[in-house]
């Protein structure tokens, strides 16, 4: 599966932005498709994740209410939508992939087994 990232920038503290997610491969309803972000001196961090057969999301609790998941099975896409943006979102955002089982929405890195190329989102004041 090859994931490829779109849609990062510089924008301003409360701005909103979208970044898209594109599969290509061998990828199907099945799979789970999840955002994590990397921030400067910071560990990777779980952001949320997506079912493709049932559009179950599931988010970590500081980005609940700003952050939303969505997709489009057709163009196998998955977008994340940020609104409120803060300087702590500055980050390089990237999304992954996994073949997932039912609605269990995992938030561990290690079980994405496909990763997109990232893509550098910068907030300022």
């Amino acid at each position: 599966v090859q994931l490829v990232e779109s849609g990062g920038g510089l924008v301003q503290a409360g701005d909103s932005l979208r970044l898209s997610c594109t599969a290509s491969g061998r990828i199907d309803s099945r799979y789970h498709m999840g955002w994590f972000r990397v921030a400067p001196g910071k560990e990777r961090e779980f952001l949320g994740a997506i079912a493709l057969s049932s559009g179950h999301t599931r988010y970590v609790d500081s980005v609940k209410g700003r952050f939303t998941i969505s997709k489009v099975n057709a163009k196998n896409t998955v977008f994340l939508q940020m609104n409120d943006l803060r300087p702590e979102d500055t980050a390089v955002y990237y999304c992954a992939a996994r073949l997932g089982a039912g609605n269990m929405l995992l938030s561990a890195y290690s079980t994405y087994t496909d990763w997109g190329q990232g893509t550098q989102v910068t907030v300022t004041v």
